[in-house]
């Protein structure tokens, strides 16, 4: 296992940044299994109610295990986006199937011991959350990571906007 370069270890998103991208992506979540819960709803009638009970509840698991695992294959979730943090793996490119479903049990477990993989991260020396050192993935901030650099390209190439009848500065 090799230990992340050294500015990774500087450069992650604060706790507050972090939490804060949790409380948004819970609010999304929580749209999405909304929607994802109609269909379940017309069967439910129909079944036992503890079984009914029991399998919605792995079915919005599942629901929300997809959510999550598809954004973050990607690097972001719409919440992780807003709040400029992207997961990598440990080399920094984009986290494998088996990272990402990891991460997602880890945290859900996290969830059911009372956040403690987060305030571990404050006694942590490279400031990640349990489930993303157990699941060889790490948070950083937007601008720490390489694919940001394509991003500030892209902005300075915009041109600003010239108002009707003047002519456009020279560059």
């Amino acid at each position: 296992m090799q230990p992340p370069p050294a500015n990774d270890r500087v450069n992650p998103p604060s706790l507050r940044r972090r939490l804060a991208c949790n409380l948004y992506d819970g609010l999304l979540l929580g749209a999405v299994l909304f929607v994802a819960a109609f269909p379940f709803a017309a069967v439910m009638p129909q079944l036992p109610a503890d079984l009914g009970i029991a399998l919605m509840r792995a079915y919005l698991l599942v629901v929300a295990g997809l959510y999550f695992t598809v954004f973050w294959r990607k690097g972001q979730t719409l919440a992780m986006k807003t709040w400029g943090i992207v997961l990598v793996d440990r080399r920094g490119g984009a986290p494998s199937l088996a990272q990402v479903w990891l991460r997602y049990v880890l945290a859900c477990l996290n969830l059911a011991l009372l956040g403690i993989g987060w305030w571990a991260a404050l006694l942590r020396e490279d400031r990640q959350f349990l489930q993303d050192h157990y699941a060889g993935t790490r948070l950083l901030r937007q601008s720490t990571h390489k694919a940001s650099g394509n991003l500030n390209v892209a902005r300075s190439t915009i041109r600003p906007r010239t108002q009707p009848g003047r002519k456009p500065e020279s560059e």
